[in-house]
């Protein structure tokens, strides 16, 4: 059956504008970045890391015609077409901060909760993502 899982989705409304947030603020690395005529494929991943891509796709063909598109734009723009990322951490504090000066503005600075501390912040179309560190054992 299956192994594990190797690509998630977020839709995104300008790929560049993306790949300057998750790449450029975020530090991610390109995983793939290739033109396949009906669309862009673009899928960024955390660096040493071979597993989970994601993939920033603009919402179109050939997975929307173009009323399903629209529908998705505008779902994006209001942060609720998808269920977001969470990434973890060693530094919760440290991470928030560094993010911070690098002009990312969060919606939830560092909360400490039963499962480790975490915040939550918006990519620019309004994707909501979070940072969690997992507590001391």
């Amino acid at each position: 059956m299956f192994k594990h899982i190797t690509h998630t989705t977020l839709y995104v409304l300008d790929q560049d504008e993306a790949l300057e947030f998750y790449v450029g603020k975020l530090g991610m690395v390109v995983k793939s970045d290739a033109d396949m005529d009906v669309m862009r494929y673009l899928t960024v991943t955390l660096p040493d890391d071979e597993g989970l891509e994601l993939m920033l796709l603009l919402p179109g063909p050939p997975l929307h015609d173009e009323a399903t598109a629209e529908a998705v734009r505008e779902l994006v723009a209001k942060g609720g077409a998808g269920g977001g990322v969470i990434f973890e951490t060693d530094d919760c504090v440290g991470t928030y901060e560094t993010l911070r000066a690098k002009g990312v503005e969060f919606t939830q600075e560092p909360t400490a909760r039963f499962y480790g501390t975490d915040c939550a912040l918006r990519d620019p179309f309004g994707n909501p993502l979070r940072f969690t560190e997992r507590p001391a054992t």
